[in-house]
């Protein structure tokens, strides 16, 4: 076949066709903002357009296109987004110098989706010219949803999560198929890992297994400029990794620390004083028990001083854990209703649209939305449902693991592992992060490795079946 009908060229091309009609030529569709957003545009420097908007205007309701430049750094989150949105936002003057237009930060996410695509296809497909454009198509279906790219026109930390993890795992598999790895292909897969663990602070203690890939890779005959490479990647990442959640705001650790005992250990808990003595806290905090950081009639303020000493410096997430080890069915039954929220894709309480389309507060966009409305009503939202998907993935992982000699094959098959490692430490750590605050949103991480699992399953079985036909390209 000739280059430019070849897979990964193919698939491009049509997932451009579709970034094009779904978040710029069409109505505008974007994730409507539910307060989230003032972390980042406090650090990149923008504001609400329209300062005297509606509270139901600006928050929940619907999406905004536009926003207000202002100066930068009135505030800091540590996020590699700023890396992604302050560029796009200095761009953005050039083009709207009253207003910025968050398509331009749309475009960003694109073409760092688009060269995922490239990637995953051109180095993942074999020598089959069948598989390749099987592997693309479900590349398109999975990714390019809408529950996943209208994340784009917006302000939160989602898009950067799943760019870079797609893009970790296409640069990491990149690297092992090559024959001659260099250390310039080792920097791209360590700056994808980068931005993915340092995305989000929940995030950040997938940097440390992923030093351990890196490790990995040092064993490598490569040279030794790419093991030094290799080693210097690994203290690297696992330094960030610590110091990213070390470095944590102050009130963003009371927050989660507050919804993981109130709105998740005491939320609907039988024995609440029982609990709370577990915890080693006082038996007045009952009054808070099933009640999350935003409520505004609580019976004691989430920011009310006598909390300090009697919650915020009595409990760590550390306590946390021991108290889910110690009562595994109250851990459970949280896993229980996390994956009854696992399957959603996109929040279904924050609307898609601009008020100037005329659609009414919270509508959702559902062009091209055939996976996450798939995901969403048909599979079974159900703790068995993910144990048995996983159990498969790591069946054929480990099957094929145990049957190589090829040290590539067996680094890349220790790659796909820390895939659905990564899915269940996503599953995991809102529950005894952020306890039921929010759950489903909180989950997106976890879907995006639920998908990059099905989808590599999905290549596995095409490859298996394609291995004998004389289609190569």
């Amino acid at each position: 076949m000739k280059s430019w009908v070849k897979p990964h060229i193919v698939a491009v091309a049509a997932g451009f066709g579709l970034l094009l009609g779904l978040l710029f030529l069409g109505p505008f569709v974007g994730v409507a903002d539910n307060g989230d957003f003032l972390r980042m545009m406090n650090t990149i420097g923008l504001n609400y357009y329209d300062a005297a908007e509606t509270y139901a205007d600006r928050f929940f309701s619907y999406s905004h296109s536009r926003f207000a430049y202002e100066s930068l750094f009135r505030g800091f989150y540590p996020s590699s987004q700023i890396f992604l949105v302050l560029p796009a936002r200095l761009l953005g003057g050039l083009f709207h110098g009253n207003w910025f237009d968050i398509r331009i930060l749309a475009a960003v996410y694109a073409i760092l989706l688009l060269a995922a695509t490239w990637l995953l296809v051109k180095y993942n497909a074999g020598r089959s010219y069948i598989a390749g454009l099987l592997l693309g198509g479900v590349l398109l279906f999975v990714f390019y949803d809408i529950g996943y790219t209208a994340y784009f026109n917006s302000l939160f930390g989602e898009p950067v999560s799943l760019v870079s993890m797609l893009l970790a795992f296409a640069l990491g598999l990149r690297l092992l198929a090559k024959e001659a790895p260099t250390v310039k292909d080792l920097t791209f897969f360590f700056i994808a890992v980068l931005f993915l663990t340092c995305s989000k602070i929940q995030n950040a203690p997938i940097g440390i297994a992923f030093a351990l890939i890196f490790l990995r890779l040092s064993s490598l005959e490569a040279g030794p400029r790419f093991r030094k490479a290799a080693i210097s990647f690994a203290a690297a990442t696992f330094v960030v990794s610590v110091v990213l959640y070390v470095a944590a705001p102050k009130e963003l650790k009371h927050i989660n620390l507050y919804q993981t005992v109130f709105y998740g250990i005491l939320n609907g808990s039988d024995d609440v004083r029982g609990d709370l003595r577990q915890l080693g806290l006082p038996e007045r905090l009952e009054v808070l028990a099933g009640t999350n950081y935003f409520q505004q009639d609580t019976a004691i303020k989430q920011d009310d001083p006598s909390l300090v000493p009697d919650f915020y410096d009595r409990v760590s997430h550390k306590d946390v854990l021991v108290f889910y080890l110690k009562n595994p069915g109250r851990l459970l039954d949280n896993m229980e209703y996390a994956a009854s929220n696992g399957m959603s894709i996109r929040p279904y309480y924050l609307g898609s649209y601009e008020k100037s389309e005329g659609k009414q507060g919270g509508a959702l966009a559902y062009t091209y939305s055939a996976w996450s409305e798939f995901k969403n009503k048909l599979l079974p939202h159900k703790l068995w449902f993910i144990a048995v998907f996983y159990f498969v993935y790591y069946a054929v992982t480990i099957f094929e693991y145990v049957r190589s000699r090829d040290r590539r094959a067996r680094l890349a098959g220790e790659l796909l592992m820390l895939l659905g490692l990564i899915g269940i430490f996503s599953f995991l750590v809102p529950i005894l992060g952020d306890g039921r605050a929010d759950i489903g949103k909180h989950l997106f991480l976890f879907n995006v490795s639920f998908d990059m699992m099905a989808v590599a399953m999905f290549a596995w079985v095409v490859r298996k079946l394609t291995a004998s036909r004389r289609d190569s390209y």
